[in-house]
């Protein structure tokens, strides 16, 4: 008898009637999450907070954030861009470029390919290996790399290298208004990895991808290797930050931002200031990720939240199952600045996983219950090249208790972060354990 409550399974649908962002591509599966039955005895889909629209407790949907999926029109061309193709410049493609293109880049090094974007939908995607733009001094607008105008994009599968701009804020992309989603791109040595204009109606989504190698002169500006700003949504998923330098692994100021199953650890020889920053409060969901810093940080806080006072109505952090690792003696998880927001801002942590010396308590009203401290750091086992994971024999596995439900968005996780990059599912019905590795 499967008893209500209990009913776990995947539902996946395919969307043979929605928009693709590459027209030629046949139509996906995509993974909805887990069912079970409600107190009605309906079945419902348990959503996580980066997928809505979320699914209530009665059936009906809970909006998120009125959002559009960037999708090509459907007769757009593919143009192919390539050392030994007819079109061999990225530029040339962008001027090219109409709304509802496609823009094919193959493998190889494109140098000085700085270039704003300015039609309306479009997808730019890397084909097989990763092609590399370096670059090499050029920048637009004194911006960045590239400058994404307004559009509903995909950019997937590339690497952007090595922007400087005179006042140190030079982006790999500058994002400025629209719906950009970024998939299995790649974000090394530039002054900002990705950065935002402050369009409340924006959108960004990361997926997959990776961020590294903060540059270290002396410039005086702060090196953030993503930094959205006062936009609509941030979503980042499956993707790794590490190597940061003064500047701060992730800093948000949207007004919702769903951090989901990500590896942020500033690594070896790292010295970065916050690995996670709201510094204006919004809905924030940190669910699922590694999250550490190192004994060269150049902060001792993790995860700060309100820093610098409210900007949005609505506040609130939600922090479950996640692995927040602190290397320095005199560190601590998470700074909740309460005197700056609201009364009653809610805070809830639960089931995290703590490893070090770095204080963890109640900060504000909410749930704060079922956190495990680790002190000794190798009580954990490899995942992945680090010292992440609970071993099989940990007294700790399977114990956490229910994270439950707030907002009509479940807090248990439903992926994990997979080495090198990217998630994989969790088993449903599995018992689970503190922290994010399962």
């Amino acid at each position: 008898m499967i008893h209500a409550g209990r009913l776990a399974a995947t539902l996946l649908v395919v969307l043979a009637a929605t928009p693709v962002l590459a027209d030629n591509l046949p139509a996906a599966a995509i993974e909805l999450g887990p069912i079970r039955r409600n107190e009605q005895g309906r079945i419902e889909v348990v959503r996580t907070p980066a997928d809505g629209p979320a699914v209530g407790r009665d059936g009906s949907q809970v909006q998120l954030l009125d959002k559009k999926v960037p999708s090509a029109a459907s007769n757009g061309r593919t143009i192919v861009v390539g050392p030994q193709e007819e079109i061999r410049s990225i530029s040339e493609a962008a001027r090219m470029a109409r709304d509802g293109d496609t823009i094919e880049i193959l493998p190889g090094e494109y140098r000085q390919q700085a270039v704003v974007w300015t039609q309306g939908r479009l997808t730019i995607r890397g084909v097989g290996k990763r092609p590399l733009l370096l670059a090499d001094g050029a920048s637009v607008e004194g911006k960045a790399l590239w400058v994404v105008r307004n559009a509903e994009m995909l950019i997937e599968n590339i690497e952007f290298r090595g922007a400087r701009v005179p006042n140190g804020n030079g982006a790999g992309i500058r994002f400025e208004r629209g719906h950009l989603k970024i998939l299995r791109c790649a974000f090394f040595d530039n002054e900002m990895g990705i950065l935002t204009g402050n369009f409340a109606d924006t959108v960004l989504e990361v997926e997959d991808s990776e961020f590294g190698e903060a540059p270290r002169h002396a410039s005086g500006a702060l090196h953030h290797l993503l930094y959205a700003g006062g936009i609509g949504r941030l979503s980042v998923r499956g993707s790794r930050f590490q190597q940061g330098f003064r500047g701060h692994l992730i800093k948000s100021r949207a007004r919702e931002s769903a951090i989901l199953y990500n590896l942020i650890v500033d690594g070896a020889g790292g010295s970065a200031s916050y690995e996670i920053e709201f510094p204006n409060g919004g809905l924030a969901w940190v669910i699922g990720n590694v999250i550490g810093q190192s004994t060269t940080s150049d902060n001792p806080d993790l995860i700060s939240y309100a820093a610098e006072g409210q900007r949005w109505p609505d506040n609130a952090l939600y922090l479950a199952h996640n692995t927040l690792i602190d290397d320095r003696t005199d560190g601590r998880f998470l700074h909740v600045w309460t005197e700056r927001m609201p009364a009653g801002t809610e805070v809830w942590a639960i089931n995290n996983l703590l490893v070090g010396r770095g204080a963890f308590t109640p900060q504000a009203p909410g749930r704060h219950e079922g956190n495990q401290a680790i002190i000794d750091k190798t009580m954990l086992i490899d995942g992945g090249g680090q010292a992440l994971a609970l071993p099989s024999n940990s007294p700790l596995r399977g114990q956490a208790r229910p994270a439950g439900f707030v907002r009509e968005q479940s807090l248990v996780p439903t992926a994990e972060f997979r080495f090198p990059v990217g998630t994989r599912p969790l088993v449903v019905g599995k018992p689970l354990s503190a922290g994010a590795l399962q």
